[in-house]
């Protein structure tokens, strides 16, 4: 009974501090500024701005944009609250009245914690909600085949499947015991060698020579029943060895099941580099659910389907309104590992340091595809044109690792993308929610906040005042 009372004024104690800190964000017209931002950038914005008339264009401009824009507003400004709403208090010296009450130190950081989500929370739903009422209004004015386009790959939750990716290592070790000699290269001349072998490989399975052809094989399984009458998309990227005139190719598709090849798709106008969707019809898997597709190269250059951007198709998995609430779901989590770091931040250093010093770990997380593409060649410096050898250097001892680490952090939290995957009607799953929650909030986000509670449960207040 003791226990259970102790609990419930634990949990009162939170609460009152949360309640606090949306009232003082109220209180000094935070929320206010925000929401009037919110309404600018997003509602009336985007009512000024016309799209092309296209789905794409009227998706890049309602969806991406939008969505960019909440995720960037409320992230700055969760950084900047978590940071001042602590920072502020020690140094007006109100948070000395607060700990001289029977409420331990943990207790009042979770509970500011709450109070910015609750704040993040009272913008990020009504903004969300603004933002699908006009997608859904705007739609409308689109012509009737861009509608039809967005009702089927963009308001839509689809799923993919890629062909199992082929075991080029093991192709590569199996060519290698073919060569006579290899054992007696140098370890240099031996990677060298691995890494020719290893490209010849995978152009066997990247490359279409002129006149040639490249299957496709994959199992949709017990899916193929909830697939019946329902079209597929066939979404590929491919490179061209030499660009024409014209920049444009002809894209010769086969579909079928698993032992005969049944619709033929002709498009003579497909641009390299970048991402093509083509309608798949219905029906066309056999019994197995196995579908197969082809593409025919009747260009006069070789064309590149590269495998870590392998074709894929996507089907239909859900409707658009429950994936977009698991989008924002995924937004919500990403505020509250920034609210935590800012906390965090705020529990040791004073306000203007604490900013500073969490704006920067937003900005090198943000700054991820250079630090891949250091650790990816192996060094600062890269590799030299000429010999094609990375020049390692005593920095990069140091800075490898470190980049590393970081990345393997980032990817935690990048590795789930709402915007990018509403924008193409890609699934949200409930299995990826949960993934987010567990990686972002609880992990993550958990490991940080035992840090900020730790330093804030140690931190001399007086100590802090007598400095300023």
């Amino acid at each position: 009974m003791a226990r259970s009372s102790q609990r419930n004024g634990s949990l009162r104690a939170i609460g009152a501090i949360a309640w606090l800190t949306w009232k003082a964000a109220a209180r000094f017209r935070l929320l206010w500024v925000l929401a009037g931002l919110l309404v600018g950038a997003v509602v009336l914005l985007p009512l000024l701005i016309r799209d092309d008339g296209t789905a794409r264009g009227f998706v890049q401009i309602m969806l991406t944009y939008t969505l960019s824009v909440i995720t960037t507003l409320l992230g700055i400004s969760t950084l900047w609250l978590a940071c001042g709403t602590l920072a502020r208090d020690i140094e007006e010296c109100q948070m000395q009245m607060v700990a001289v009450k029977p409420i331990a130190r943990w207790q009042i950081w979770l509970g500011k914690w709450l109070g910015i989500l609750l704040v993040d929370a009272t913008l990020l739903v009504p903004a969300g909600g603004s933002v699908y009422a006009l997608l859904q209004w705007r739609a409308h004015h689109l012509p009737p085949d861009e509608q039809a386009i967005l009702r089927n790959e963009i308001f839509v939750a689809r799923g993919s499947l890629r062909e199992p990716a082929p075991d080029v290592e093991g192709d590569v070790q199996h060519e290698l015991q073919k060569l006579p000699n290899f054992g007696a290269l140098t370890p240099s001349e031996q990677e060298q060698t691995r890494e020719q072998v290893r490209e010849r490989v995978k152009a066997l399975y990247q490359v279409v020579p002129p006149n040639h052809r490249r299957q496709w094989k994959l199992d949709l399984g017990w899916q193929r029943a909830l697939l019946k009458d329902q079209p597929l998309f066939l979404r590929a990227k491919f490179h061209v060895a030499q660009t024409n005139a014209s920049g444009t190719y002809l894209g010769i598709w086969w579909f079928g099941g698993e032992k005969e090849l049944k619709e033929r798709q002709v498009d003579p106008s497909l641009a390299a580099d970048s991402f093509h969707e083509v309608p798949i019809p219905p029906n066309l898997l056999d019994e197995s659910g196995r579908l197969t597709i082809m593409f025919e190269n009747q260009n006069q250059t070789a064309v590149m389907f590269p495998l870590d951007e392998d074709l894929e198709v996507l089907y239909r998995e859900g409707g658009f309104a429950l994936n977009y609430a698991r989008g924002l779901a995924i937004i919500f989590c990403w505020l509250a590992l920034l609210a935590a770091l800012g906390l965090a931040s705020a529990s040791l250093l004073s306000f203007p340091v604490a900013a500073f010093f969490s704006l920067s770990v937003l900005v090198v997380a943000l700054s991820s595809g250079t630090l891949a593409s250091v650790v990816k060649e192996g060094g600062i410096a890269g590799a030299n044109h000429e010999t094609s050898q990375v020049a390692v250097s005593w920095v990069d001892y140091l800075v490898l690792p470190l980049f590393r680490a970081i990345l393997s952090v980032v990817n935690l939290v990048q590795g789930f993308s709402p915007v990018e995957s509403l924008s193409t009607g890609r699934s949200i799953t409930w299995g990826h929610l949960g993934v987010a929650v567990v990686q972002v909030v609880l992990v993550l986000g958990g490991l940080i906040g035992a840090v900020g509670m730790i330093l804030f449960t140690r931190r001399e207040l007086a100590a802090a005042q007598g400095t300023h």
